[in-house]
């Protein structure tokens, strides 16, 4: 008899409720749950991903090890007492010859976020790296810097705004990032329905673009200028509101920004400075709230602008309003529960990346492989992350893989970075797992509390990801994990959070219980500086403004690359979805028709694009969508690569855009700057 279970798709940021038929283990749909206060009956095709997940014959059960290029199955005691013994010999060799590189799946794994940092500190490293910098770390630092707490993160009023500005960022494909925000197009025509307005500025005309009422170019990386421009034109207008008590040091900025000239800010970023100043009339005339996101923050400048935006909430007097930029109230407060994070505890050993929330630049990782002496990188764990394919200049990362010691990948597939492992322990499948939002829920349009009991019993012999991750740390450091479980210790967290809530009392309510929208007014109690104040004037960001040049001259002719990504794809982690990867080919390179007319480029024409990094070749997208100059690769494909075993994937492989990015990073966040690289696009 099929049963119904009420469950989170945990794929993406969104939290949809979702409701599961199953007969046996057997799934037989996967909906929307109209039920649940967040995602209010919206299901993306991701969500039926889960299916293919839990189903795919691909998808590992047992821990495999490789012996030369043969791959055998062995039991999880035996990969364990394995890897330990491994493990400590290389560690007796060189203490600070460990790493470990958590990737994006983590943070929608709360039992792994809550028993990673066993493993790290059965390492004892300080080498640790993760998908943060190719992707949100420029505004964890805004955060650390002007709240007090790098996950004390701001999130657009999009129910209650009467104008959304959206600037590098693409939640109709996403579904937020940074702000989870389920079913964004029905709560945009609810913004228009009330007289409100979305305008979205982006080097592509994306898909949150076709249905905004304005789009503008911008042009790659040059988002500082924009930003400035407009933080001119809205202090110059004065705030909607009073600015409140608490914020210091504008005036301060104010004076910095009396260097920049606004038209000459306009001209480097291809804006109109009439369009920035009607937008900032929008900001000073009515609730209004500016988001900015994976565009801004992969670039150079990315922490910069980061800082930017929100001085442009803070300006206007959107800050804490209605409407505006405002804060979460969840009900598993992870503010008050973390520390806030620091900077600078420590360089890395090749390049003298300072650390950031404990953390080195994922760019970094290659080289801190490659390079001899101590402290070079002898044994990697890897878990639930794929940086051949997701970090730049993968390749060189590959070839780097190959000459350690040990590698362990946690994973569930033999995918193109655990091809290079040792090991490859698989956790259970994942609608096997329990679910909470610990990180995700807290920068909801909505707040809720919701918990997903596992769907399907555990498979036997198998072990979950947070199990894996106890039972490393034992074989390594030879000392049982003592510590509650993942569900126990959700259960506290509740109970101290602002709710006081129960797990059994969440559990009751398969559907979630409604919290209601952002509380307004939580600001300056919700604040974790050390004086309860907004400090806009940070040292080292207004160091970086003073030295930021406008460009010498014109944008040279050649063609600069952005990334992109698809309502169908998360990163790499679904390649192996045989309904997602369904349809046209998604991995092209866009061009505007003008460029690809002066490089006698066809649509549909296989082409060669190239950087200084190196050269991928794939078909060519013509397309008015693009701005002039500008093309436009998405990242998370390149599965043709040796090793892997993913028979869905190996039939769309695609090619990795990151065989052609550089390891240039943001000096204040250590992010990436993968946005802007110059590329030239030839027939093949």
């Amino acid at each position: 008899m099929p049963t119904i279970h009420h469950r989170t798709c945990h794929i993406c940021e969104a939290n949809c409720g979702v409701l599961v038929e199953i007969e046996g283990r057997k799934v037989l749909s996967i909906k929307g749950n109209p039920d649940n206060p967040l995602s209010r009956g919206h299901i993306c095709p991701k969500g039926t991903a889960l299916q293919d997940l839990q189903e795919d014959p691909d998808r590992l059960r047992n821990p495999l090890k490789r012996v030369g290029t043969e791959w055998h199955k062995i039991s999880f005691a035996q990969a364990f007492s394995e890897i330990g013994e491994k493990v400590r010999a290389i560690l007796g060799k060189d203490a600070t010859a460990s790493a470990i590189y958590v990737g994006n799946p983590n943070a929608h794994s709360y039992g792994n976020a809550l028993n990673a940092g066993f493993l790290e500190k059965a390492l004892r490293t300080k080498n640790k790296f993760s998908a943060s910098t190719v992707d949100q770390m420029p505004h964890q630092v805004a955060n650390l810097r002007l709240w007090g707490h790098a996950s004390m993160f701001p999130i657009p009023d999009a129910d209650r705004t009467q104008t959304l500005v959206i600037l590098g960022g693409n939640p109709m494909a996403s579904n937020g990032s940074l702000w989870t925000v389920p079913d964004f197009r029905a709560r945009m025509r609810d913004l228009k329905a009330r007289g409100g307005k979305l305008v979205v500025i982006d080097p592509r005309r994306t898909e949150t673009a076709k249905i905004a009422d304005k789009h503008l170019f911008i042009r790659p990386a040059s988002d500082a200028f924009l930003l400035i421009a407009l933080l001119k034109a809205v202090m110059a207008n004065g705030p909607l509101q009073p600015v409140q008590d608490f914020v210091t040091g504008l005036d301060a900025v104010a004076t910095l920004l009396d260097r920049f000239d606004a038209a000459a800010c306009a001209d480097a970023c291809g804006v109109a400075l009439d369009e920035i100043k009607a937008l900032a009339g929008r900001f000073t005339s009515g609730p209004a709230v500016l988001y900015g996101r994976m565009g801004v923050a992969t670039q150079g400048n990315g922490t910069l602008n980061a800082w930017l935006i929100s001085l442009i909430n803070i300006a206007s007097g959107q800050l804490d309003r209605e409407g505006g930029w405002v804060f979460g109230r969840p009900a598993v407060d992870t503010v008050t529960m973390l520390p806030p994070g620091s900077i600078g505890k420590f360089a890395s050993r090749v390049s003298g990346h300072r650390s950031v929330l404990g953390e080195f630049p994922a760019a970094a990782m290659a080289e801190e492989i490659e390079t001899p002496g101590e402290g070079q990188i002898k044994a990697l764990f890897v878990v639930a992350g794929n940086p051949v394919l997701s970090t730049p200049n993968g390749a060189r990362l590959a070839t780097a893989l190959d000459s350690l010691e040990l590698m362990v990948s946690i994973d569930i597939y033999r995918n193109a970075t655990s091809a290079h492992a040792h090991y490859i322990l698989p956790p259970s499948g994942p609608l096997e797992r329990d679910h909470y939002g610990l990180f995700l829920l807290p920068m909801a349009a909505r707040t809720i509390a919701v918990y997903s009991p596992p769907t399907l019993p555990q498979e036997d012999g198998t072990l979950h990801d947070w199990e894996i991750l106890r039972g490393l740390a034992h074989a390594i450091s030879g000392e049982p994990v003592q510590a509650p479980t993942p569900r126990e210790a959700l259960d506290g967290m509740l109970r101290a959070g602002p709710y006081g809530l129960t797990l059994e009392q969440v559990e009751a309510a398969p559907s979630g219980i409604d919290l209601g929208p952002p509380p307004i007014g939580q600001l300056p109690e919700r604040l974790r500086t050390k004086d309860k104040r907004v400090a806009c004037d940070v040292p080292e960001f207004m160091e970086a403004l003073a030295a930021l040049q406008l460009p010498a001259a014109k944008p040279e002719s050649g063609l600069r690359l952005i990334g992109r990504r698809h309502l169908r794809t998360n990163n790499s982690w679904l390649a192996n979805s045989k309904r997602l990867i369904k349809g046209p080919d998604r991995c092209t390179v866009m061009i505007h028709p003008d460029d690809a007319e002066a490089r006698g480029i066809a649509d549909g024409a296989q082409v060669t694009v190239r950087s200084t990094a190196g050269a991928i070749a794939l078909a060519a997208e013509v397309t008015g969508d693009m701005m002039p100059g500008t093309v436009s690769i998405p990242h998370g494909w390149g599965h043709a690569l040796p090793g892997v075993a993913m028979a869905n994937a190996l039939g769309k492989p695609g090619v990795s855009v990151n065989d052609i990015t550089l390891t240039e990073v943001d000096p204040l966040s250590g992010n990436a700057a993968l946005s802007g690289i110059a590329v030239e696009v030839e027939a093949a």
